[in-house]
Formats: C-alpha cells, structure tokens, sequence
C-alpha cells in the first residue's frame, strides 16, 4: 500500500506543477509511467489494469477529437475567425462577439481544439487593428471554459463525469446549458469593466503582425465535417445509441475521403491527452484497491464534507481542478460518484466548477495555457497577474451563480 501511494502522489505532484519535478517527465509521461510501474511491480494485475480503462470515455473522446480535426483541416476554424476580425464595430462590441462564438464552438467541438486553432488568428487580428489583445485573448479563453460546461461534449472532464453518472446528451444540457450561456454575459461585464478606457495599444507594439491573410476555406469538406457533427448531434438527443459509437461512426466517415489524407486527420488529434487519461485510469483504480479512497471519504464526511452533495462537490471540484487539472481532478472523484443518488445535480457540480474555476489562473485550463504560450510567442504577455485580475472575479462571480443553479436544482 505505501508503494501504491507513494507512486499516487508522485504521479499528482506532476498533474500538479506540470512535470515530476527534477525530471524531464511531463504529466502524460508521469501518469505512464506511475500505470507501468503499478503493473510491472504487480500492485495491479494486468487484467485489472485494462479493466480499469473506461473505454467509454476514450473512444467518445478520439471520435470528438477527429470531428474537431476535420474543421481543422478544412480551414474553418482560420476562416470563422478572420471573420469575426473584420467586423466593423467598436472592441466593446468585437469581444462580444468573440465571446459568443468561442463559448458556442467550445460547447460543439471541444474547448482546447477551439483555442489550439483560433488563438493564432486572433493574435494577429489584435495587432494588425491595433487594439490591446489581452482582454480579446482572456474573453476568448474564458468563454471557452464556461462554454465548454454546458454540453456533454464540450470538455474531456465533462464526458468523464457523465459516463460515470449515467447521463444522457439531454440530461447533461438540461443540467449545464442554462448557466453556461449566463456564464457568458458575466465574462464579458468583468473584462469590459476590468479594460475600461485600454482598448487600444498606446504604442507600437514590438511583435506586430501584419493583417491576417486572406483564408481559404475548403467548402465541401466544411461542409462535410458540419454534416457529420449535425448527424452526431442528433444522434445524441433523439437516440439512446451510446455515445462512443455514435462518435466513432462519425469519425469512421470523415476519415474515409478521396480529397484529405487520414494522416492529416490524425495528426490533430491529441494522443498525449487520451494517453495521459489511460494511465490516470490505471493508477486510480491501483489506490482505489487499497481502500484508502474510502477511508479518505469517510473522514471528509466525518467533517462535514459529502461529496455525494452537490455543493459540496461544486466546493471540491472548484479547488481541485486548480491543483491537479480538470481532468485529473474529475478522475480523483469518479470512483465515488457512481450510483450517486442525485445524478444531474452532481453532474452538474462537476462540469460547473470545473469549467468555471478554471478561468481563475492560466494553469487552471489547458486553454489558459494555450493562449498564454501562443500569445507569448507573438510579443503579447499574458502574465498570472494580468490573468488572474480578469480572471478571479469572472471565476468568482460564475461559481456563484453555478452555487445558486445548483441549489435550485436539489
């Protein structure tokens, strides 16, 4: 058991910092590396280790990750957001718009692959108007986050959560959607008042980027992926098919084409990711063998602290997720929520307060991540401090109303 725990921690110290420290071992490297050494030391037998791997998950996340992919490649994502960069409206009402539609695409298509592809576009429509990008660039990313809870597609965390508890496509956006999209509003009150009066960069700015070029969106394979994505859509509210086949079904098709290569579709889709989550799977289940997860749980209700509450999971949740990661975070949990009592409002607390917490630091969502590096890598400095200003009080304000949707719920 003190071995097991031992390789636990080690494993979360690197979900945590981002790498297991005085090593060059990223967190997917950690958590193989925690699964290997469970298995090759015999604290988890093999068939346990593969038992222990929801495949559930997995696959609805690589066929999702593929639909995504095809956007990619068909260049909709460059497309959308030169588009929203050449509007003629004053920045109030520019990051309203992109607000809107990172919260709409990050709900539909992933959150992270939304942020990969967009952010680069946005920089430069930034620059070239010459309008400070730093709250178009935090709006962009926090919309992500709160967008992201309201369907059960929106995040990795989210799929996790509802495979757990059993919920269905409608279930989960009967028990998100609402606060998410006034989650949206919040986002924007918060930056509109944070940037009153630095809209615009008062000196040239020293990376500066020319005006974005023209992009060239490949219509029939938009086309195709918006199709695919419509019939996957359906399928998961008008049907009880599960939703890693209907996933997979949709991801078989697009990489069957005569004008892209699969090569092309599979190099976008994050392996690390689903990796990083396999491995996570076998080293929870590891400690969950030792009984320790259950002890620890009586003792938080000794407390006061159920986990089975909603409020109380909203609480964890929210702190979690900022220490360890979403997806981590969710999997710490996932052993105790299944056969909850209250389903869709712990469902709810779970996909809540991680996406809306995780606007509270950059490391707190793999989006926040993204734009800070991407955003560096084009002069603009999106620092913790500058992150956190906007950041906290959109967090904040957000799980407030996530607590009061949550309440209502009971």
């Amino acid at each position: 058991m003190d071995l097991t725990l031992t390789i636990f921690v080690l494993v979360y110290v690197a979900m945590g910092v981002g790498h297991l420290p005085f090593f060059r071992l990223d967190r997917t490297g950690a958590a193989l590396v925690g699964a290997m050494l469970l298995i090759a030391l015999g604290l988890i037998s093999a068939p346990d280790a593969w038992a222990a791997i929801d495949y559930r998950t997995i696959g609805l996340l690589f066929g999702l990750m593929v639909i995504s992919a095809a956007f990619g490649v068909a260049g909709f994502y460059d497309f959308a957001a030169a588009k929203v960069g050449a509007l003629s409206v004053g920045p109030k009402a520019l990051l309203a718009v992109i607000i809107a539609v990172s919260g709409v695409l990050s709900a539909l298509l992933t959150n992270d692959v939304v942020a990969v592809a967009m952010t680069p576009v946005f920089c430069q429509i930034c620059l070239a108007r010459r309008l400070n990008p730093l709250p178009f660039l935090l709006g962009f990313c926090f919309a992500a986050n709160v967008g992201s809870s309201a369907t059960l597609i929106g995040s990795p965390q989210n799929m996790i959560a509802a495979e757990a508890l059993n919920l269905s496509f409608n279930g989960f956006l009967s028990i998100a959607a609402l606060p998410s999209i006034l989650g949206l509003p919040v986002v924007w009150l918060v930056l509109v008042a944070v940037y009153r009066g630095r809209w615009t960069l008062a000196e040239p700015q020293k990376a500066t980027a020319p005006p974005p070029e023209a992009v060239d969106l490949d219509r029939a394979e938009a086309i195709k992926a918006g199709l695919v994505t419509l019939a996957v859509l359906v399928a998961f509210v008008a049907t009880d098919r599960p939703h890693m086949l209907v996933a997979l079904l949709g991801a078989s098709f697009l990489l069957v084409s005569r004008s892209v290569d699969s090569e092309k579709l599979i190099r976008r889709v994050d392996g690390d990711l689903l990796l990083l989550l396999i491995g996570l799977f076998i080293v929870n289940a590891a400690v969950a063998a030792t009984g320790l997860p259950q002890q620890l749980l009586a003792g938080l209700r000794d407390v006061g602290l159920d986990l089975n509450h909603p409020v109380a999971m909203l609480i964890v949740m929210s702190v979690l997720s900022n220490i360890v990661g979403n997806n981590p975070a969710v999997m710490l949990v996932e052993p105790f929520i299944r056969n909850a009592a209250h389903p869709e409002a712990l469902g709810a607390a779970i996909a809540l307060g991680t996406g809306f917490s995780s606007n509270a630091v950059i490391f707190g969502s793999l989006a926040g991540i993204i734009v800070a590096e991407q955003g560096g890598r084009r002069g603009i400095v999106v620092g913790f401090a500058e992150f956190a200003r906007a950041g906290v009080p959109v967090a904040l304000a957000t799980l407030l109303l996530a607590a009061a949707w949550i309440v209502w719920l009971g």
